[in-house]
């Protein structure tokens, strides 16, 4: 059993790294720490559903890192993660982008807890994560990113005067949200959406139905 985790284990990391062939030594140390992390933690406090955890980095990892194959972070960017969960997508976003700022917030505090420890295993250095509603959150951010934590728009309202107005990247300072399934009836009132399908950028079956979508400031929740 132990020899058959092992091999899928590897077989997901060889993934990761087929998409992301630049990483640092560090970088793949650091991914690679991701699986018994989260079993452990997953054991006390359950922030991976169970039928997840034996594919974390293809439907957590790899996922969440989709953002940055619509955009790269410029250094030194802002980027707030609301409703974090268990660190998804603000964790492997931040292992990937070292010199970018995460804020990770999440309305439940033992996921949060979860998150602190993890971050603190890796060391990473460019991480903020926090028990707090998005409501109560201030300062100005590139990007706000997240999971499909709620319809699109609860979720703009959560973003509102939270989206620094200058832009340094090829996209507008905004919102970019993983999201799957037909999202025509919820975008209605978002006319400046664009929508990227991960199978653009990932050519596996679990991504089929799974997208980016990118929201610019001047939008109308």
């Amino acid at each position: 059993m132990q020899d058959s985790i092992f091999v899928v284990y590897i077989y997901f990391m060889k993934i990761l790294q087929k998409y992301f062939t630049e990483l640092s030594e560090n970088q793949i140390s650091q991914f690679n720490q991701l699986e018994n992390l989260y079993k452990e933690w997953n054991t006390q406090i359950n922030v991976v559903s169970r039928k997840d955890i034996d594919e974390l980095y293809l439907r957590h990892v790899l996922h969440s890192l989709g953002i940055a194959k619509v955009q790269a972070f410029e250094p030194t960017s802002k980027i707030l993660d609301i409703g974090t969960g268990g660190g998804f997508p603000g964790i492997p976003l931040a292992i990937l982008f070292p010199e970018v700022d995460f804020y990770l917030v999440d309305s439940i505090g033992k996921k949060i807890k979860v998150v602190n420890e993890v971050v603190t295993a890796l060391g990473l250095k460019n991480v903020k994560a926090e028990y707090a509603r998005a409501e109560s959150v201030k300062g100005e951010f590139d990007f706000i990113v997240s999971r499909a934590v709620t319809n699109m728009n609860d979720f703009a309202k959560w973003t509102k005067k939270k989206i620094r107005k200058k832009s340094n990247h090829k996209l507008k300072n905004g919102i970019l949200y993983l999201k799957g399934g037909d999202l025509t009836e919820e975008l209605s009132a978002f006319p400046k959406a664009t929508l990227y399908n991960l199978t653009d950028f990932f050519s596996e079956e679990f991504f089929e139905t799974k997208k980016v979508v990118h929201i610019p400031l001047k939008f109308k929740p």
